[in-house]
């Protein structure tokens, strides 16, 4: 008989067997094995010492596959409430206190064109969000044949995990950045407490912009629950009704780091990109997720969300990218004169025009399932309906449009192998609005900025105010991401994104008016611009940078002062030696930051607004300290023809009350006083525990290495729990770190390992060389085919 000559196929398969086959490790690692229905070739998962899986399949098919199977043996509990809440489920397993939130969320899910929606991720798009449902649903079915393996949290609430579909993966929207609808509430109270020329004091506008009130707007006629709908919809859910963190603090504070280097700047002539975004740092597990992905044509490494195929965030051994929050005005708040006869209509040009209501059986554990009643106008859901006063009010989102799932725009470049293919890629990036940073192994560096940025009609249509509903204030489309301006190989060498203003002088696509403040972005460029030959070490050093701009500028202000009073004469000889620097051992910090952020904002807004005015403005998170130091540098135009009076009265009448304050916290000794000992952080479990923390930390509202934190209760609400440095072109010397371990079930070694190593500043190497994975292994996991 002939010998059969070797299929194509068998061929193929050969080579898998080969790619499969471990390098000899130090030491061999035992782990589990799984026959897997749905899993097409065998898969290996190598958990590295740091709980990083390395994942490495047949085919990019398996691979997303074995993606969501992975996440759900890591994170399962928090990607089924990811989905619950996302949904609008709660109630099914948590009983009737959940309907209102279930209902606030389906207000807000995609319900357009699903062709058009999958076509938007590119041609990957579908395959990825099935196949990454079904490993997510075979490690479900699996948990139902080895039950003692289900997540403890389960058990505690008394429900199974759900199954997943692939629709679920991009129809939730809620999870999305949108930081300006509670600007423009606060910025209507301000007006309407205070007149028009009030708005000026909430924050700063780039480029030079005074906000216009439009025709037809009563701002009193905003009540100040209008978003109570909206956050709920947004917020995390609360099992134990615990914890301070609240919507504002997390809209208001939303930024990121990010720089790339070109290789004319560092010591080993390749470029450098660091990235740490800023993302709730008391919850636990945290925002992202670290991943190494491997199949023929596709090896990423880096982070993403838990509930997304692919990685984000990371490189794939020819390009790296990070990103930063580009704040795009991606929602408006609108009121609606509604039909006294009957409040299902609402004026609209001459006429009156009728909502579209539907009502969705909202299923409730132990009780009658709820009918959830949803309407919406031609611009998006109603939040609130004022029958007095026959008033609606509607948010609209860039969510409505296809490719609005936050980050899955990802999958459009992670094959990318140079810039134009990356940018190209970003073409159909929906939201949130998005500064990608970028590298490659070619040495060019760049910026792509990205995000549906609505074309506003109307003369005095900016976007900072609630609008009419009545048709004078529409958007005739978006604005391509091509016309944005970003860079390539910049002069300077390296570009650098810290959430701040950067449209260039005169461009005509202004995206947005309100950013974050400018003193991370001019201390990332301050540090990169004074250092040559950069390196690794360089960038890490930079990420935890605490200088606060804020200090050094208002400092200037307070160290020729002197008062006969003790309290004051202590606190001024406390800040006379501060130097800026916001670290967890620093004296001087826990004076300044409590100083600031309770005593002399306050203040300085009842200085310059009317008593109800002030108030309003003080409840805001985030003061805008570039007002407050304008107002000093130029107190006879903001504070008054005696300002600089005033505004000495400000430091003197603020300091003592600060000053006892910590005091009465930190004992009477200052030498004794750290700022770690008041400002703290805390991974605090969904449940009430076990949690990790607290942990002293440093850092501020203003510095690099950042700390959004509860003004009240010291405990840091935003911050880096991921930061990541690449060395583009030599891979495994990248380094990375996730706090407070990358696992979010507490029976896993990899649940809390990683939070001292963050707490101490530190990071371990993001492994992508099969060699340096087998080096460092912890468990070898295999995934077979079932049957």
């Amino acid at each position: 008989m002939a010998t059969r000559r070797p299929t194509t196929r068998g061929l193929f398969l050969a080579l898998v067997v080969l790619c499969l086959a471990p390098v000899p490790a130090a030491e061999a690692a035992a782990g589990p094995e799984y026959a897997v229905a749905g899993l097409h070739r065998p898969v290996e998962l190598l958990v590295d010492k740091w709980g990083v899986p390395h994942i490495y399949a047949a085919d990019t098919s398996d691979l997303f596959f074995a993606q969501g199977f992975n996440i759900a043996r890591d994170r399962l509990f928090q990607i089924d409430t990811w989905r619950r809440r996302g949904l609008g489920t709660l109630s099914e397993v948590l009983g009737p206190s959940y309907a209102e939130q279930d209902r606030a969320a389906r207000l807000f899910l995609y319900r357009g064109d699903m062709d058009a929606e999958w076509a938007s991720y590119g041609p990957e798009g579908r395959l990825a969000a099935t196949r990454f449902a079904e490993g997510v649903n075979s490690y479900v079915d699996w948990l139902a044949r080895n039950p003692s393996a289900l997540p403890p949290e389960f058990g505690r609430l008394g429900y199974r995990p759900a199954r997943w579909r692939p629709q679920d993966v991009v129809r939730i929207r809620t999870h999305a950045i949108g930081e300006n609808l509670m600007w423009e509430v606060a910025r209507a109270k301000l007006v309407c407490l205070a007149g028009p020329g009030a708005s000026r004091y909430l924050r700063s506008l780039h480029p030079a912009h005074e906000a216009a009130v439009p025709a037809g707007l009563d701002p009193c006629s905003v009540p100040d629950d209008v978003l109570k709908v909206y956050n709920l919809a947004t917020a995390a859910v609360s099992f134990t009704g615990s914890g301070v963190r609240t919507k504002d603090i997390a809209d208001a504070t939303s930024g990121s780091n990010a720089w790339a280097i070109g290789p004319g700047r560092t010591a080993s002539g390749r470029p450098i990109l660091a990235n740490d975004p800023h993302r709730g740092a008391d919850a636990l597990p945290s925002g992202r997720y670290v991943a190494h992905l491997s199949a023929p044509g596709l090896d990423l490494a880096g982070a993403g969300e838990p509930w997304n195929p692919g990685i984000a965030i990371g490189h794939n051994g020819s390009i790296a990218f990070g990103l930063t929050n580009l704040p795009i005005d991606q929602t408006d708040l609108y009121v609606y004169e509604l039909d006294p006869g009957d409040h299902t209509r609402y004026r609209y040009g001459a006429g009156w025009e009728r909502m579209t209501t539907v009502t969705e059986t909202i299923p409730v554990r132990g009780g009658t399932p709820v009918a959830g009643e949803l309407s919406f106008t031609r611009h998006g859901p109603v939040v609130k309906v004022d029958e007095a006063a026959h008033r609606a009010f509607a948010v609209r989102t860039a969510w409505t449009r296809p490719g609005s799932a936050a980050y899955l725009g990802s999958l459009n470049y992670q094959r990318a192998r140079n810039f134009d293919e990356f940018t190209a890629g970003m073409r159909k990036w929906g939201t949130p609005g998005s500064n990608l940073t970028y590298a490659d192994v070619h040495g060019d560096i760049g910026y792509v900025p990205a995000g549906l940025t609505p074309r506003r009609t109307g003369a005095d249509y900016d976007g900072l105010l609630p609008v009419p509903g009545d048709g004078r204030y529409d958007w005739n489309g978006f604005h391509a991401n091509s016309e944005l301006p970003g860079q390539h190989n910049p002069a300077s060498g390296f570009f650098a994104s810290a959430n701040d203003f950067n449209i260039p002088p005169g461009h005509p696509v202004v995206s947005n008016y309100e950013w974050q403040l400018p003193y991370r972005k001019q201390r990332i460029d301050e540090l990169i611009g004074s250092r040559p030959g950069a390196t690794v070490a360089d960038s890490l050093a930079l990420q935890k940078d605490e200088k606060s701009s804020v200090a050094t500028r208002l400092l200037a202000f307070v160290r020729g002062m002197s008062s006969s009073d003790p309290d004051t004469a202590r606190a001024l000889e406390l800040l006379r030696g501060y130097d800026g620097v916001a670290s967890a051992d620093s004296p001087g910090a826990a004076l300044f930051e409590t100083w600031i952020m309770k005593y002399l904002h306050h203040a300085w807004a009842h200085a310059v607004l009317p008593q109800a005015a002030a108030d309003a403005l003080v409840r805001t998170i985030n003061p805008d300290f570039s007002l407050v130091i304008a107002s000093f540098e130029d107190p006879a135009g903001w504070l008054g023809p005696d300002g600089a009076a005033v505004r000495d009265e400000l430091v003197l009448g603020t300091l003592p009350v600060a000053f006892r304050d910590v005091a009465g916290k930190l004992g009477a000794d200052t030498s004794r006083w750290r700022w770690g000992a008041l400002h703290h952080q805390q991974f605090a479990h969904p449940l009430g525990g076990p949690n990790v923390g607290p942990t002293p930390v440093g850092g501020s509202y203003h510095t690099i290495h950042p700390s959004f934190f509860h003004p009240l209760t010291y405990q840091q609400i935003i911050g880096t729990t991921f930061a990541m440095t690449l060395d583009v072109g030599d891979w495994d010397a990248s380094v990375v770190i996730n706090a407070p371990g990358q696992s979010g079930d507490p029976r896993s070694s990899h649940y809390r390992d990683l939070n001292a190593l963050w707490a101490s500043g530190g990071s371990f190497p993001l492994l992508y060389s099969r060699r340096e994975v087998e080096r460092n292994l912890d468990v070898r996991i295999r995934l077979e085919p079932a049957g």
